[in-house]
């Protein structure tokens, strides 16, 4: 049985990532592979149960940290893990990438620890394709204002946070460009799409073909 494909959702809070995630399992399905969708924090009970945590309680930033990796943990060994190897084609709401632009940039917790606690409970894992849905923190939070939503923790930060948040986000995709695909998430919903499933024809074709993942024309590692 193939291996299974990781594909990870991310970008900043208002960004219209999550709209986007289920288009991309029922593209992925019409192609006749097996997907699942899920997200971080979260995924399994426990998982689940610290994320509420997380979005409501007050907490330094390494609290955070150590709450998010214990999240992944779980969530990494009863889900991602087992998918994998199952075959799936795995979605997911935000992995490591976040961990280093939320907790990395916008927390100011050391890069070197956040490196060393990932590969301790997630190993070499990594996603075979990350869609980085990038949008101006200032339309970010306007989209977040006029959904009405009551707003989480997280998404009470001013704007310099996800300022900082972004610039990480962006320069991973500059040091990763061959799994790092930037979607220009300023577009109009059609055109995010389209672009997504780009990406993901991308993906499945050289998948096929037995080739590496490019996360789009002329990018290398």
């Amino acid at each position: 049985m193939a291996h299974g494909k990781l594909i990870s959702f991310e970008g900043i809070d208002g960004a219209g990532k999550s709209t986007q995630l289920d288009h991309a399992a029922r593209c992925l399905a019409a192609r006749g592979l097996r997907t699942r969708v899920t997200r971080e924090p979260g995924g399994t009970p426990l998982a689940e149960q610290l994320r509420a945590l997380l979005l409501a309680e007050p907490m330094d930033a390494i609290t955070e940290t150590l709450l998010l990796f214990a999240a992944r943990r779980d969530h990494v060994e009863r889900v991602i893990r087992p998918a994998l190897a199952a075959g799936e084609w795995v979605l997911c709401d935000r992995f490591f990438d976040a961990t280093l632009a939320y907790q990395g940039a916008g927390r100011g917790v050391a890069e070197d620890w956040l490196r060393g606690l990932q590969a301790q409970i997630a190993g070499d894992l990594e996603p075979d394709l990350t869609l980085l849905f990038d949008v101006p923190e200032a339309l970010a939070a306007a989209r977040l204002r006029h959904s009405g939503a009551a707003a989480d923790r997280f998404e009470r930060e001013p704007e310099t946070f996800f300022g900082r948040v972004r610039s990480m986000y962006l320069a991973r995709a500059r040091a990763a460009q061959t799994r790092v695909c930037v979607i220009d998430a300023r577009a109009p919903a059609e055109q995010v799409t389209s672009q997504v499933e780009a990406a993901l024809t991308r993906l499945t074709e050289r998948s096929a073909a037995g080739r590496p993942v490019s996360g789009g024309p002329g990018e290398g590692r």
